[in-house]
């Protein structure tokens, strides 16, 4: 991105300590890697997180602290297949551009170092830092592949380490692992938080088929405290990536507690999702209070997703991993593997008796915005359509709203005849994406084996579109992120047309085309 842009965005952070000021010189060097990254290979995202090169799939230990906001991940540095997990590591003041920093953690003896989750420890509960310079502190899990390939059911378990550094250096604890295996083969994942009520550490962490609560007084010494899971929710294959978190619902006074699992198999459309609960914890024990399964995203391509600790709104910030292990090692990328999907601020609304959380990019994206272009009204009749060419539409934001809850087909093209559609039909009570005609779709059979549905429960006579278009994905907004998709795309050139149709008579208000400038540096 260009350099003046930094400047900018660093301009309104001088009312920051000294120490936070020194936290920014260091973050402003680690954007400054981005002038030396093209940044331009095919299929590149451009305003979305990716790495340097190789391969990356789920985010981890995500944190804020000290005015940088910092995005870890699982990363293999060898090669664009998954391999041995290290955690990458990259920072953001804004969590929209993105600087670039070294790995964080390595392999050791334990073993590879699996997904997890970092906390701020504020009252130097661990004994790791003070109070004038408190630690972050890393949960993660160790898998041992010696372990596996012996055939195993102990081979994971649960480490720490520690930075005063605000991340930049690590030192992992020397009486590691901090949790042993008590004989399950699938027993990963740790998400913690500090829990004010109680005035204790919670985990959560994943077991197979269910979610195992822990709790402990300095992040070295973990008790068990109960399980959530068995009979409950989608069960199509492993639970991972749990998170638990609180929400106020936007449009009454209730708070509710929110659990987000990730499956694999098993999600709506095929392979990898992320399914949620609403309910109670009371620092013991998570009680769900509805029997429906709930899907966070009803695309194809959003997994293994948490939360932000410490954020400093007290917004719950959630990022995802943009890929499905149905296909996620043969993507038709070569220098890199895998993208997250945009920052999303998530809410909780209530609809009658029941809850669900609603997922929205958050606004930030918007510094983002470079070319505007404004239809204020525009009609569609039966079975016509109108059609206008973009140049940037394959890095663009794609919003209207439309004044009648009738069938309506948003197409996007370009000049190999690549096709992405998105649609809501309200005759079969659904809203679609369909990528099987757009560009490269053999790499994997299940990619563009069929239309991809999410089920619509709208009773408003209006409905409210965003679509975040990026050079190789697309995620579908409907109604302020009540429904969300996210898919992947590898059309054979940018998509430059768009058409909008319908099969009745309605209005299209506000309709935008707005061109998203990158996030890296511009050759």
């Amino acid at each position: 991105m260009i350099r003046s842009m930094f400047l900018l965005t660093f301009s309104g952070l001088l009312l920051y300590s000294c120490t936070e000021k020194k936290e920014i010189k260091k973050l402003d060097k680690a954007l400054e890697v981005n002038e030396r990254i093209s940044y331009n290979e095919s299929y590149r995202p451009q305003y979305h997180f990716s790495p340097t090169e190789k391969w990356m799939n789920d985010p981890n230990g995500l944190v804020y602290h000290k005015g940088v906001y910092h995005l870890f991940y699982q990363h293999y540095p060898e090669d664009i297949v998954w391999g041995p997990m290290h955690w990458g590591h990259a920072i953001s003041n804004d969590l929209i551009s993105w600087g670039h920093k070294p790995i964080a953690l390595y392999p050791d003896k334990h073993g590879l170092i699996f997904s997890g989750s970092a906390v701020v420890d504020k009252k130097n509960s661990s004994g790791f830092g003070s109070l004038e310079n408190p630690p972050m502190v890393a949960i993660f899990t160790y898998h041992l592949m010696e372990g596996e390939k012996a055939g195993r059911t102990d081979f994971q378990t649960q480490g720490i380490a520690y930075s005063l550094d605000n991340g930049n250096t690590w030192k992992k604890y020397e009486n590691n692992p901090v949790i042993g295996n008590p004989g399950i083969k699938d027993f990963r994942d740790p998400k913690v938080f500090w829990h004010e009520e109680s005035n204790q550490w919670i985990m959560a962490l994943v077991a197979g088929d269910h979610v195992k609560f822990y709790n402990s007084e300095n992040l070295k010494e973990w008790n068990y405290l109960s399980d959530f899971g068995k009979g409950k929710g989608a069960h199509g294959g492993v639970w991972e990536c749990p998170d638990l978190f609180t929400l106020k619902s936007e449009n009454s006074d209730d708070e509710k507690w929110v659990l987000l699992v990730s499956i694999n198999p098993g999600a709506p459309n095929g392979g990898s999702g992320t399914q949620y609960f609403i309910g109670d914890f009371d620092g013991k024990t998570f009680r769900v209070e509805h029997d429906d399964v709930k899907w966070l995203d009803y695309g194809m391509d959003n997994y293994a997703g948490i939360t932000y600790n410490n954020e400093p709104n007290n917004d719950r910030v959630f990022i995802g991993w943009m890929s499905n292990w149905n296909y996620a090692r043969n993507t038709p990328t070569e220098v890199w593997r895998s993208a997250m999907t945009l920052p999303r601020k998530l809410t909780l609304t209530k609809e009658g008796s029941d809850y669900y959380v609603k997922g929205n990019p958050i606004e930030a994206i918007g510094q983002l915005i470079e070319k505007s272009e404004d239809n204020e009204i525009m009609r569609v009749a039966n079975e016509s359509k109108w059609i206008l060419e973009k140049d940037f539409l394959n890095e663009s934001k794609i919003s209207f709203t439309a004044d009648s809850l009738h069938h309506i087909e948003i197409q996007l093209t370009n000049n190999s005849n690549d096709a992405l559609l998105l649609g809501i039909d309200p005759e079969k009570n659904v809203a679609y994406i369909d990528r099987t005609k757009c560009g490269k779709t053999g790499f994997e059979k299940s990619f563009a084996a069929a239309r991809h549905v999410m089920p619509l429960k709208i009773r408003d006579s209006e409905i409210s579109i965003e679509i975040y278009l990026d050079r190789s994905s697309v995620e579908f907004f409907i109604n302020n992120g009540r429904y969300v998709m996210t898919n992947q795309i590898f059309p054979n050139e940018p998509l430059t047309s768009i058409s909008v149709s319908g099969d009745q008579k309605q209005g299209i208000r506000n309709f935008k085309i707005e061109q998203i400038k990158s996030i890296w540096n511009e050759k």
